[in-house]
This record gives structure tokens, sequence and C-alpha cells, in this order.
């Protein structure tokens, strides 16, 4: 759960109580080694509300991609949803959390809404025909968590949100491309159908019998292009945000770009092998952060993509957060309230499983 900090001469930044902490950063160790790995060079304020959207996020995912996948299994993720922008999570760490980390930085309820459209559209194993269609898909799986952690930063500007948006949309393509096998083996197909069959690959079959050919290497190293294309459409993002998160963010964006770098290292074959980035070769394109950061270009002009202006038009829309200093007494009234809530909900869950153990007793 997030409170703000409780020194009155500190901007008042929220941070994580030590059991929501403890269990946001845990799942975050065992689902995404190379967003942990980004994450230590953010500020620890930020840090902890980096981790707990990932959080959020990732149970969110998992609910869909390990359950059963069905329409009971979204709309129970939707009542979550509904529950933490109510002000009552239930009882998962990462909903407390989220829900504190929604309400100060008033992030629009559109935006993990159209992340979790995006899991549906997983669930309903849904194919692409082409790369704009494709984009519809990674604007709402990561296009939304840039424009998400843009918010977290204290950035709301339309430009710097269209840049987060591209640098979510580049990372979602190169998870596409490194996870070509591993998807296709679940009967799930990313790769816009368009490009298989111009470079010879009938995705039916593809599906069917997963197997790497150099023709279906084309495809996916194409892939890599058009999210290094994206990478670099978000470079100049990165003077809009403070400088205190910038490396952080600017890592994770190396790192991401790495595994593309390692793929086309194995022919891009992402079919017979996943590629992953090894320890030494992590920190050598850490060491690159500063000189990156440092070279970024400056032109903001390029248009937002068009599949995720909604995102930016939702934000556009809604009030600043009540983060800022002079509205501190507000987000303490706010978080006691939640405090009492689930102190509330506690007590009575309680009650209830008291209630059915007196009767148990009594029964036998």
């Amino acid at each position: 759960m997030l409170v703000p900090s409780p020194d009155p001469s500190l901007a008042p930044e929220p941070y994580l109580l030590h059991t929501d902490r403890r269990a946001c950063r845990a799942l975050l160790s065992t689902g995404s080694r190379t967003f942990m790995a980004a994450s230590w060079l953010l500020p620890r304020e930020r840090r902890d509300a980096a981790t707990a959207l990932y959080a959020f996020c990732r149970e969110a995912d998992d609910a869909v991609d390990e359950g059963p996948g069905d329409a009971a299994a979204l709309a129970a993720l939707h009542e979550r949803l509904d529950a933490v922008y109510a002000g009552r999570p239930q009882a998962h760490p990462a909903d407390r959390a989220f829900a504190c980390v929604a309400h100060y930085y008033n992030v629009p309820q559109t935006l993990p809404g159209a992340l979790i459209e995006g899991f549906r559209w997983d669930a309903e194993g849904r194919r692409y025909e082409t790369i704009e269609e494709l984009y519809e898909y990674a604007v709402r799986v990561a296009g939304t968590v840039g424009v998400m952690m843009s918010l977290l930063m204290d950035v709301r500007s339309p430009s710097a949100l269209a840049r987060a948006c591209d640098l979510g949309v580049g990372m979602q393509l190169t998870n596409i491309a490194r996870d070509v096998g591993e998807d296709a083996r679940r009967g799930r197909l990313y790769l816009p159908r368009q490009w298989m069959y111009e470079a010879g690959v009938d995705p039916d079959a593809f599906l069917a019998r997963p197997q790497f050919s150099p023709e279906l290497g084309r495809v996916i190293q194409r892939l890599l292009c058009d999210a290094d294309r994206h990478y670099e459409r978000a470079m100049p993002g990165f003077h809009a945000l403070p400088r205190r998160v910038r490396p952080g963010l600017c890592a994770a964006r190396l790192l991401y770009a790495e595994i593309g770098r390692e793929l086309e290292r194995r022919d891009c074959d992402s079919v017979n092998q996943r590629a992953v980035v090894g320890a030494q070769r992590k920190l050598r394109v850490l060491s690159q952060v500063a000189s990156t950061l440092a070279a970024a270009p400056r032109d903001d002009s390029a248009p937002a993509l068009p599949q995720g202006q909604y995102l930016i038009d939702a934000v556009r829309q809604a009030p600043e957060a009540v983060g800022p200093p002079g509205r501190l007494e507000g987000q303490v009234a706010w978080v006691l309230g939640l405090f009492e809530r689930l102190e509330r909900m506690d007590a009575e869950r309680l009650e209830r499983m008291d209630a059915a153990r007196s009767g148990r007793q009594v029964s036998g």
C-alpha cells in the first residue's frame, strides 16, 4: 500500500509499506528481470510506485494467461479494477498498492482498462493481418504501461506521452519477436500475417507445426527493425522526464533493444531457442545509459501513433494528479480512508471465518 512521506519537508512522494512492497517486489523478481534491473536506477519513491504498477499489470496478465481465459475470468479482472478505482481494492497487495498509485497520480481508468482489453484479445486468440492491427494490440498491452509510467514520473504533456507510448510499443514488438516459438506452441500468433505471406510463410501451416526457416527469420528481423524505429521515436521523450528518472527508463529501453540484438546474433531463430541477455552484457548495456541520454535528439515533432491517441486524450481530459505539494492534506485523508475501509473489510472477513468455524464445530 502507498502512503505519503511523513516528513513534511520532503516532496509528498508515496512509498510502499513493507508488506506490500515486499510482495510486489517478489512478483517483479520472478516476472521480469529486465524491468527489475532497470528499476534499480530509479529513485526509491518512483521505483516503489513503478513496482506497484508493474505488479498489478503482471497479476492481471497472469489471471488471464494462466487461468481459464474465459469471460468469467475477464469479468473478475474488471471487478478488481473497478474496486481499485472505487477505493475499495480487493485483498491483493498489488491491488492495494495500485489503488493508491492510481489515485495519487490520477491515472485514468481508461489506461488499465485498455490493458485488460489487450489481455482479452490474447484470450480470444486474435490474429493480426497487418502491422497497423498489431499496433492496436501493442498499444493496449504495452503502450498503456508506458503512458502510466510517465504519469508516475509527473509527466503529462501530450508529446511526452506519445513518446512513452512509442517506447512501450517498441518493447512489445521485441517481446513478440523473441517469443514466436513459445507463442506458437500455445496456439498464438502475433506476427503480421501479411508480412508472413510476403515472405513465403503460410501462417496457418506454421501455427500447426512451428518450425524455423530463413523466410520466417526475415519476418522476425523486419519486426525487430520496426521495434528499433519505435525506440528511436521514443528518444526525444526522455528530455521531458525529471533528470533523476531518466537513467532508469533509458536503461529499460536499451536492455529491451539488446534482446533484439541477441536475437539477431542467433539468426532471428526464436522458434528453437529464446534470446536471453546475459548478466555481463546487461552491465555493458547499462554503462551506455549516460552517453545515450546525452545524444538523445530533442526534436519531438513526430505525431502520436493513431492507435494510441485515445490514451493521450484520456489523460488530457483528466484533472491534474493529487500528488504535487500543496495537496498533501487531501491525499492523507484519502489514504487514511482507504486504510479504514480495508481494516473493516478484514474484520468482516474474520467474522465470517469465525462463524463458519463455529458452525462446523456445532455440526460436528
